[in-house]
C-alpha cells in the first residue's frame, strides 16, 4: 500500500529578488514566468500529479494574499487538502508546526511534505520520483531533506553537506551552511559532498512534534492554540492574529533543523532553480537561437545569452551579452547576468528614499489621460452634491446642519456633532474660494451661529449638540477642536466675519486645556482621560497648517511642527512604514490588538499633510516618510477585488476592518496628488484611477448628489444613510483633483438632465426608496 503524503505549500512570502517584476504586492509566486500559470498553480499541480498515491494539498498562505489565492487556484481540485491563511509572518517554523499539527489531526502520524510555491522544477514525475525514494526514511523517523547537485558556484543558494549510506541512495547530513562566501562555494563545488538545499521537507509527523517538544516548545503550543482557535468558512481556514503574533518568528533551519542529528538527505533526480536572480530565469528559460530569453515586447538585434523582458512598452537592445534587461510600465532593472542578484542592493536604496516602486505594482488598467474624470467631476460637485447639501443638507428650523441624509435624500433627525457642523462650514467654504456661485456666505454664516451655541464657559467647544442646538455632550474633545479649527481658518480665507477672533479664541483654550503640559503632544479631552490616539494630532496639523496659509503667522508652522516631531518618534514605525492610532500615556503603542490597529485611510491623510508641511518649512526629509505612507496603504491596505481601501489593517498587513468607506478613497486621491511631481513614479494615472474607483463604488450607485459610504469586502452596499461629515473630504479631494488637471483636454459630460445612466438595479432601488419614503 502506497503511503499517504500530507502536501503543504508554503506561500508566505514577500520577496524582491526579482524587482522590478516581483513586489510586496504582487510577490514572485503569483507571477506566471514561464507561460504555463503562476509559480504557485504550478506548484499545486505538480502535487496533484502524484500517481497511485493519496495527495492531500494544503497551503499555508498570507491572509493579506487571501484575494491572490483564492483566484491563482480557481479550479484547481485541493485532494481534500484546504488553505490555511497566517495572519501575520513569522517564518517558516511555524508554518512547518501547523502543517504538523493539521496532519496529526487528519491523518495521526501521518508522513508530510512541505514544499515552497515558487521553485522552479523540471517534471512533475522526476520531482515524485525523488520524494518516494525519501518516504522510508520518513516513515523510519528521519527528516528528510532534498539536495541538487551544484553545476556552478552559487552564493545565493544555501548548502548541505553530506555522507554516503551503504547501500542506499539516501545520505546522512553532516551540516547546513546557509549563503556562504565565494571562496567557501568554490571548495564545496570541488568536493562534491555539498548539495544545494532546496527547502523541500519530509517527515512523519510525530518526528516533527516531537523535535519541536524538545528545541522550541514554544513554538509548538503557539501554533496548537492558534489552530484550534481558528475560524473557518467554505473557502479557508483562518488563523487568529492575538494567538498566531506571539509564536516566535524563526526559520525552521535555526528552530529545528540545526538542532537535531537524525537528518537524511536524497539526491534530487530533477532539475531545480529557487529563481531568485533574473540569471536563474535565463538558465531555465526557453531560449532562442542566440541564447536569450525574451519575454514580452522586445527586439534585440546581436543580442546573446541575455534575458530580456517587457512588461508593458517595446524594449529595443541592441549588442547586449550576458545582461539582463527588465521592464515594468513604472521602473527598469539593467545589470550583467552575474550580477543581477544584486538588484537588492537597488531595492535598499530605494526603500531608503521611499520609492512607492518597491512595494506596489502599477495597474494594468489605469486611466493613462491626465484629467479623464474632469468633466464628471465637476458635474457632480456643482450640479448635484453641493446643491443639495446646501438645501436639503441644511437645518432652515433650527440652524446649522443635518446630520446624515436618507438614501432618498430626507434630513435624518439625530444629535448635530461639532465636527460635523465644523465640516459642512470648511467644505462651503472651499467650494466659495473655489468659485462656486451658490449661497456659500449664508451657509457659512449659519453653520458658525449654530456652533457658538455649543461653547463652553471656557471658550472651548462641546462635543455634541442637540437638533435644537441645546448642549448634548459638554466634553471638550481635542478632534472636535482641530475641526472647528479648521473650519474658522477657511472661513476667515472666505471673509467671514468674525473667525479671526474666535480662532485666536479657540488655539488659546487648546494652549490653556489640551495641550500636554509635558509639552508630549495634546490631549484627548480637557479632562486627559483615555489612550492618546494620532488621529487627533492628525487633524490638528492639518488646521495649523491652514491657519499658517491663512495668516502666515509661523507660530502655526510651530505648532504644527511638535506633530511632526512625535510622527518621526512615536507614530511612524519605520520597519512596516505603517502609522500607529493607539497609544499609552508614554506614546508606547497600546496593549493588545489596539497597539497593532492601523487604518490606510490615516496613512493617506498624512501623506498629504507631510508633503504640505514640507512645502511649508523645506524639510525636504518628509518626503520619504509620505512616500512609505502611501506605499504601505497601496500595497497592504486595499481590497484586491474592489481596489478600495479597507477601513483598517493590522502592522503586519492582516485585515481588520474589511468595510471599505467613502473617505479613504477620497484621501487615496489628495494622497496621490500631493506626491505626484515630489519624486519617484508618474502618479497622473494613479490619480485617475483613484478617482475612478471612487465614483465606481461610492458616487455612481447612489442617487443624485449622495454616495454610498460602506461598501462590504464583496463591494455590495451597506449603507443606510449619507452622513454628512464625509462631505468635506470628498468636496476638498474633487476640488484638489480639479485643480491639479486643470487645463487638461478632456471629454464633455452630458447635462444633469443626462446624467451617465445607472443601472437597472439601481433604478429599481431608487424606485424602492422613493416609494417607501
Amino acid at each position: 500500500m502506497i503511503d499517504r503524503v500530507s502536501c503543504f505549500v508554503m506561500s508566505g512570502g514577500v520577496g524582491s529578488r526579482l524587482w522590478p517584476l516581483s513586489r510586496e504586492d504582487n510577490p514572485k509566486q503569483f507571477h506566471d514566468l514561464s507561460g504555463d500559470g503562476s509559480m504557485l498553480a504550478q506548484t499545486v499541480r505538480r502535487l496533484r500529479s502524484r500517481c497511485g498515491g493519496e495527495a492531500p494539498v494544503y497551503l499555508i498562505g498570507a491572509a493579506r494574499n487571501a484575494e491572490r489565492i483564492r483566484v491563482g487556484l480557481a479550479g484547481i481540485d485541493l485532494s481534500g487538502g484546504r488553505v490555511l491563511f497566517e495572519p501575520i509572518a513569522r517564518n517558516t517554523a511555524a508554518a512547518v508546526a501547523i502543517a504538523t499539527l493539521e496532519t496529526i489531526e487528519t491523518s495521526e502520524d501521518g508522513i508530510v511534505l512541505v514544499v515552497p510555491s515558487d521553485h522552479a522544477i523540471s517534471t512533475d514525475e522526476q520531482f515524485w520520483e525523488t520524494i518516494e525514494k525519501g518516504v522510508p526514511a520518513a516513515k523510519a523517523g528521519s527528516i528528510v531533506v532534498f539536495g541538487v547537485q551544484p553545476i556552478r558556484a552559487e552564493v545565493g543558494y544555501g548548502y548541505i553537506e553530506s555522507a554516503a549510506l551503504e547501500q542506499s541512495e539516501v545520505r546522512k547530513v553532516l551540516r547546513f551552511v546557509e549563503k556562504p562566501d565565494i571562496e567557501a562555494v568554490e571548495r564545496y563545488v570541488a568536493a562534491g559532498s555539498f548539495h544545494w538545499n532546496t527547502g523541500i521537507f519530509l517527515f512523519r509527523a510525530s518526528a516533527m512534534r516531537d523535535a519541536f517538544m524538545l528545541h522550541r516548545p514554544e513554538i509548538w503550543d503557539g501554533a496548537k492554540m492558534a489552530l484550534k482557535s481558528a475560524s473557518t468558512d467554505s473557502s479557508a481556514t483562518y488563523l487568529p492574529q492575538e494567538v498566531y503574533s506571539t509564536i516566535p518568528s524563526i526559520s525552521i533551519d535555526y528552530a529545528i533543523m540545526e538542532k537535531i542529528n537524525d537528518i537524511a538527505l536524497v539526491p534530487a533526480t530533477f532539475q531545480w532553480s529557487d529563481l531568485g536572480s533574473w540569471q536563474s530565469l535565463l538558465d531555465v528559460g526557453s531560449t532562442d537561437e542566440s541564447g536569450n530569453v525574451v519575454i514580452g515586447d522586445v527586439v534585440a538585434i546581436d543580442c546573446h545569452n541575455s534575458y530580456l523582458c517587457s512588461r508593458g512598452r517595446l524594449l529595443s537592445a541592441v549588442g547586449l551579452n550576458n545582461v539582463a534587461v527588465v521592464s515594468t510600465a513604472d521602473a527598469t532593472f539593467v545589470a550583467p547576468v552575474a550580477e543581477s542578484q544584486n538588484v537588492r542592493r537597488v531595492v535598499e536604496r530605494l526603500e531608503q528614499w521611499g520609492r512607492l516602486e518597491t512595494r506596489i505594482t502599477p495597474a494594468h488598467n489605469h486611466v493613462l489621460l491626465p484629467g479623464s474624470w474632469r468633466g464628471r467631476v465637476a458635474h457632480w460637485l456643482f450640479d448635484e452634491t453641493l446643491p443639495l447639501w446646501s438645501s436639503v443638507g441644511v437645518d432652515h428650523q433650527y440652524g446649522g446642519f443635518h446630520e446624515a441624509l436618507t438614501l432618498n435624500g430626507k434630513p435624518l433627525v439625530k444629535p448635530k456633532r461639532m465636527r460635523t457642523m465644523a465640516r459642512q462650514v470648511y467644505a462651503f467654504s472651499v467650494a466659495k474660494l473655489r468659485g462656486w456661485d451658490g449661497p456659500a456666505d449664508r451657509l457659512i454664516e449659519n453653520g458658525i451661529k449654530f456652533m457658538k451655541s455649543g461653547r463652553t464657559s471656557r471658550g472651548g467647544w462641546a462635543r455634541t449638540l442637540n437638533v435644537d442646538g441645546s448642549v448634548a455632550d459638554p466634553c471638550e474633545d481635542a478632534y472636535d477642536h482641530a475641526c472647528v479649527l479648521l473650519a474658522l481658518a477657511y472661513a476667515y480665507q472666505a471673509q467671514s466675519p468674525d473667525t479671526l477672533r474666535l480662532g485666536e479664541e479657540t488655539m488659546a483654550f487648546i494652549d490653556a486645556h489640551l495641550e500636554d503640559g509635558r509639552l508630549n503632544g495634546f490631549l484627548e479631552t480637557s479632562d486627559g482621560a483615555g489612550l492618546r490616539r494620532s488621529n487627533p494630532h492628525m487633524h490638528l496639523l492639518e488646521a495649523f497648517l491652514a491657519w499658517f496659509t491663512a495668516t502666515g503667522d509661523r507660530k502655526y508652522l510651530r505648532y504644527a511642527a511638535r506633530i511632526v516631531d512625535l510622527f518621526r518618534t512615536h507614530f511612524f514605525d519605520p520597519s512596516s512604514w505603517t502609522l500607529g492610532e493607539y497609544f499609552d500615556d508614554a506614546w508606547n503603542p497600546a496593549d493588545g490588538g489596539q497597539g497593532q490597529w492601523t487604518e490606510p485611510g490615516h496613512h493617506f491623510e498624512w501623506a498629504s499633510l507631510l508633503v504640505e508641511f514640507s512645502t511649508k518649512t523645506g524639510q525636504s526629509d518628509l518626503i520619504p516618510y509620505a512616500r512609505k505612507l502611501y506605499a504601505s496603504a497601496i500595497a497592504n491596505g486595499l481590497n484586491r477585488s474592489t481596489g478600495l481601501a479597507y477601513g483598517a489593517v493590522s502592522r503586519s498587513a492582516y485585515p481588520l476592518d474589511l468595510t471599505s468607506r467613502s473617505w479613504p478613497q477620497a484621501e487615496a486621491v489628495k494622497a496621490a496628488i500631493a506626491l505626484e511631481g515630489s519624486g519617484g513614479p508618474d502618479l497622473k494615472p494613479e490619480i485617475e484611477a483613484r478617482v475612478a474607483r471612487l465614483f465606481r463604488w461610492h458616487i455612481d450607485p447612489a442617487p443624485t448628489g449622495l454616495w454610498i459610504d460602506r461598501i462590504d469586502e464583496k463591494g455590495r452596499a451597506m449603507a443606510t444613510e449619507t452622513p454628512a461629515s464625509i462631505f468635506y473630504h470628498l468636496v476638498t479631494a474633487l476640488m484638489q483633483y480639479l485643480d491639479k488637471t486643470e487645463g487638461a483636454v478632456i471629454r464633455l459630460l452630458p447635462t444633469s438632465l443626462d446624467r451617465p445612466g445607472p443601472s437597472q438595479d439601481q433604478l429599481m432601488l431608487d424606485q424602492a426608496l422613493r416609494d417607501s419614503a
